[in-house]
């Protein structure tokens, strides 16, 4: 099933616990996640889950960082 609203995102900041659940690899990119997930961890500060599996509460600007090739690839599996 598609994801109606997509957004990029980024992982946490030196000021948030590091709860990435990976190697760091995924620390270096925007990572797709459905944008109210988005919304609702800014409110509650609840982590979210990237396409590509990345867990983080988000908090830096995703422009800054190039797309996540698993999120991408993901997501444009999801659209065929």
């Amino acid at each position: 099933m598609a994801m109606d609203v997509l957004n990029k995102v980024l992982p946490d900041s030196e000021t948030r616990p590091d709860i990435s659940h990976d190697d760091g690899d995924r620390e270096r990119f925007a990572h797709y996640v459905q944008k109210d997930k988005i919304t609702q961890s800014a409110v509650t500060g609840d982590p979210v889950i990237a396409l590509c599996g990345k867990v983080w509460v988000p908090n830096r600007d995703p422009k800054k960082f190039p797309v996540c090739p698993d999120c991408k690839r993901t997501y444009e599996e999801m659209m065929k």
